[in-house]
């Protein structure tokens, strides 16, 4: 009796499991994590397989007695089949190193990498009857190694206090680059006030859709990001064009040719929203683990280089705050020091002008009435005497009205004797 279709094959089942060699092969490799299974003629009938291939192309997929690409049809256009032809029809193994294979379709379809053996099998005369695969999956070997090289970078560009803007656009290219299939990813930077989110780098996006995206508000409801970020917590939508999330924005994700968007919010460690990090797919699609996995090391990666950014931006603003502040001294002490030199200045000015003054009104008594400017001093002012101006001690002189203006700006005590007003002589018997 053999297994009906959608159902896994037992390990007991004769039929299924055949005799002698293949019976010692199904047993080797039953609960082995790699893939066996044996096929038959030239159109390849899965004979016979271990669980770990089943569970590798999907458990509603797990039946017998049908060929390989009628149970696999995405495999008609790769190189797999070629293969497996080749073999056959040689009786030449093959052993492959890393190969690539799209496993599944549509929403599901995802990218896998396998080291394995074709073993041709052959009956008593030695004709080839069918081929013996042996696979062990490298896909996350690779993609883990290749994870750390780009990880590795990354948190060096940190260490380096490399600019934002380009630890995150490197970021999004390597992710973009180890992704199995097209992905299209975004940051987006909460504001200080985790209300709106900016535009932080999506190198692969149309520039029409970051301006539009730019400065959206946080909330439920407000597409997969505003949301996750609303929500601090991942936002999956497999298709935008029926998600109610996406009702705002589902024009223009149209224009842009988006069709599924998976975001995660980028927290800070006292849980603080720094951001979000976004997947877009060109057709409606559903995260594998790998791909949630992938999105978790990175937004833990943003994170960091976000919340580096921000103490970098507030050490810069804490110097300039107090650059600002030692310039500002800086100006007020050489004010002081300009003041004090001026107000030096305006006294022995003072002085000499009250000098003259005294010398001036030493020589009233011969000549009341001089014909030049007694205050030029060395200058020896040749100009008219105009003005005759007196101080509180008595002392009176004749200048012009260059000089008197002088005498009166830098000599506290100076004042006019105009005539008009009686004089000098009124002053003095006052």
């Amino acid at each position: 009796m053999t297994a009906a279709p959608g159902q896994r094959p037992s390990a007991l089942d004769p039929v299924v499991a055949g005799h002698g060699a293949e019976e010692d092969l199904r047993a080797l490799f039953g609960q082995s994590t790699a893939l066996f299974v044996s096929l038959a003629g030239p159109e390849h009938l899965v004979e016979t397989a271990n669980p770990a291939f089943f569970a590798t192309v999907g458990e509603e997929r797990a039946r017998t007695g049908v060929g390989l690409v009628d149970l696999m049809p995405e495999l008609a256009g790769q190189d797999f089949i070629a293969l497996l032809n080749q073999v056959y029809h040689t009786g030449e193994p093959y052993t492959g190193r890393d190969v690539r294979v799209v496993l599944g379709g549509g929403p599901y379809a995802r990218e896998a990498y396998f080291d394995f053996t074709y073993e041709p099998r052959r009956d008593v005369s030695g004709t080839v009857t069918g081929i013996r695969v042996i696979a062990v999956e490298t896909t996350q070997v690779k993609q883990a190694q290749r994870l750390m090289g780009e990880h590795r970078a990354l948190l060096e560009q940190i260490a380096r206090e490399a600019p934002l803007g380009e630890v995150l656009d490197g970021m999004v290219r390597c992710i973009e680059d180890l992704a199995p299939q097209e992905v299209l990813v975004s940051v987006l930077l909460a504001d200080s006030d985790g209300r709106h989110l900016r535009h932080g780098a999506a190198p692969s996006l149309p520039d029409f859709y970051n301006k539009a995206i730019d400065g959206i508000a946080t909330g439920e409801g407000v597409g997969s990001c505003g949301t996750a970020a609303h929500r601090r917590e991942p936002v999956i939508v497999t298709d935008i064009t029926t998600d109610p999330f996406w009702n705002d924005f589902r024009d223009l994700a149209g224009q842009a040719g988006l069709a599924a968007c998976w975001s995660t919010p980028i927290l800070a460690r006292d849980g603080g929203l720094l951001g979000t990090f976004a997947m877009y797919h060109r057709t409606p699609r559903f995260p594998q683990d790998a791909d949630l996995a992938l999105a978790r090391v990175f937004a833990g990666t943003a994170a960091l280089a976000i919340e580096r950014h921000h103490i970098e931006q507030a050490k810069a603003e804490a110097e300039a705050r107090a650059k600002s502040a030692h310039d500002e001294l800086a100006k007020v002490i050489r004010v002081e020091r300009e003041l004090r030199a001026e107000a030096e200045q305006r006294a022995g000015a003072a002085a000499e002008l009250a000098a003259r003054m005294r010398a001036a009104a030493a020589t009233q008594a011969t000549m009341p009435h001089p014909e030049r400017c007694q205050l030029g001093g060395a200058t020896q002012c040749t100009a008219p005497a105009e003005i005759k101006i007196a101080d509180s001690w008595g002392d009176a002189a004749w200048g012009c009205p260059a000089h008197v203006e002088e005498a009166i700006l830098n000599v506290r005590s100076v004042f006019i004797a105009s005539e008009e007003l009686g004089g000098l002589a009124a002053y003095l018997n006052r």
